[in-house]
């Protein structure tokens, strides 16, 4: 029987309707067409409410608790005491749980492969190559600078509790042994290509976890420039209309409303002028992020390979 092969995409702090396909003014094309070419949209899919512990159910099919990652580990460096010693709050992927990596690999013959944010380990022995991924390129902790510049370096971390960022395989990677026009998103997904490519007649379980739209905002400048004054109108508009949008691709009833904004944000119409034009840049940035991941998961499309 032939065995399939599989491909998990994770974004980072992407929302609900951040995606054309579910109501989204940014442009997705690549997301839309697998939406569209016999794929399936789910409506009711759910997560943790913080990034590692998400990725720690993905990896083992459980309650972040029995992972290891009951909280996200930079928040109880910040709260020290609070969980200290308590079971479930490891802060890492742990040992109890079985990576979906081991048990491809051990039971099913599967070459293990990953690029881009981990989150679930920050020391050698927690890295991705110790959970059975055979090739990774890996964004260690939570987020990082989605250009080649970090204010530390690899044998002194910004911060007391951030380790090196990046490890490749079984080593440490030092920022500035990245290419000059480093930027997350293209890397890592130039990695898993890489990876893919080897020759190897295996089936293949692939993991590509892009750091994107995950803050700090950045994108390469000449999108950006694409969507200047596409958010003047400022959220409510925004909101306003996607959820016209999502009603037009029934994704909601038509009688549904929008909930009413609780924020300690200033409001629109309080804003200056200068405060406003922050605020859309900002979305104009983060527009461009959200189609440079959508660019990148077509490079992955074997019909597909002028772009890649």
């Amino acid at each position: 029987m032939c065995r399939p092969n599989f491909l998990i995409i994770v974004a980072d702090d992407l929302g609900y309707s951040d995606a054309s396909p579910y109501g989204s003014e940014i442009s997705t094309p690549h997301l839309e067409s697998l939406a569209s070419d016999g794929g399936t949209l789910f409506t009711d899919f759910h997560t943790a409410s913080a990034c590692s512990p998400t990725r720690s159910m993905l990896f083992s099919g459980t309650d972040h608790h029995l992972a290891g990652v009951g909280q996200m580990l930079e928040v109880m460096q910040l709260y020290q005491g609070i969980w200290d010693g308590k079971q479930g709050y490891e802060g890492y992927l742990n040992d109890r749980v079985a990576a979906l990596p081991e048990i491809l690999r051990d039971l099913g013959g599967y070459r293990t492969m990953m690029a881009g944010k981990w989150h679930l380990g920050l020391t050698k022995e927690r890295f991705p190559s110790k959970r059975d991924f055979e090739k990774s390129f890996a964004l260690l902790p939570g987020a990082g600078s989605h250009f080649n510049y970090e204010p530390g370096t690899a044998e002194q971390p910004v911060i007391d509790f951030m380790p090196p960022l990046y490890a490749r395989d079984d080593e440490f990677v030092n920022h500035t042994t990245l290419p000059d026009d480093y930027y997350s998103s293209d890397y890592f997904t130039s990695e898993l290509i890489r990876f893919l490519d080897e020759d190897d007649e295996r089936p293949f379980f692939a993991y590509l976890a892009f750091t994107a739209p995950h803050w700090p905002l950045q994108a390469p400048k000449e999108l950006i420039k694409k969507y200047k004054g596409r958010y003047d109108a400022g959220p409510d508009a925004l909101r306003a209309a996607r959820l016209e949008s999502q009603r037009r691709l029934d994704l909601l009833s038509p009688d549904v409303v929008l909930a009413t904004v609780s924020t300690d944000q200033k409001s629109w119409t309080l804003m200056s002028d200068e405060e406003r034009a922050f605020s859309a840049k900002t979305m104009e940035i983060y527009e461009a992020m959200v189609e440079r991941l959508d660019y990148n998961v077509g490079r992955l499309s074997p019909s597909d390979e002028s772009i890649r």
